[in-house]
């Protein structure tokens, strides 16, 4: 409960900052696919329709024996085509961040782990007692994505869905056929 109580909050925080700052993003917590009513992370999904884009994101992830957080941008909707994820806004993004120490995979363009263990005794205990400052440091994670790197993030995103680069994509697809 308290762990749900967590994410509902962060949610709510990440959602009246994204307000006041008129980011293009709405808040959306995330439940673990195999226990229901656990809640896990949270996306920012874009306020307009896309088929591929980069969200940012915080979850936690059972890993090595604990739970432990992490974030950073991972792809949402269909998986990007090749031409995409080589498109030079995107690649400018990728490489802002691998610059700070993030790392990348097919998933996410950038992620990192965090000193945040969400389910163990002392994390829980104090965002019983300091709820505001445990809530404070969570958020100021993704301020990263949604201050210092926002006008990449949405250039990057635009490229993925502008016109030129669905066609971009096809002519490519298009030329492979032909040559198969």
């Amino acid at each position: 409960q308290i762990n749900n109580r967590f994410w509902k909050d962060f949610r709510s925080r990440l959602q009246n900052f994204i307000s006041e700052n008129s980011l293009p993003w709405t808040a959306v917590v995330t439940e673990d696919k195999n226990a229901q009513n656990c809640l896990t992370g949270i996306h920012l999904n874009p306020i307009t329709e896309m088929q591929i884009f980069l969200q940012p994101m915080i979850e936690q992830q059972f890993l090595g024996g604990s739970w432990r957080i992490y974030f950073g941008l991972m792809w949402g909707g269909a998986q990007p085509s090749t031409e995409q994820v080589s498109l030079s806004a995107v690649r400018k993004l990728k490489n802002s961040f691998q610059d700070t120490g993030f790392q990348s995979n097919e998933s996410f363009l950038a992620w990192q782990w965090t000193r945040l263990y969400p389910r163990r005794s002392d994390f829980l205990l104090r965002f019983t007692r300091q709820s505001e400052i445990v809530l404070s440091e969570a958020e100021s994670l993704l301020m990263i994505f949604l201050r210092e790197n926002h006008e990449l993030l949405e250039q990057a995103n635009g490229a993925i869905n502008s016109g030129a680069s669905n066609i971009k994509a096809t002519l490519a697809q298009m030329r492979r056929e032909l040559t198969e």
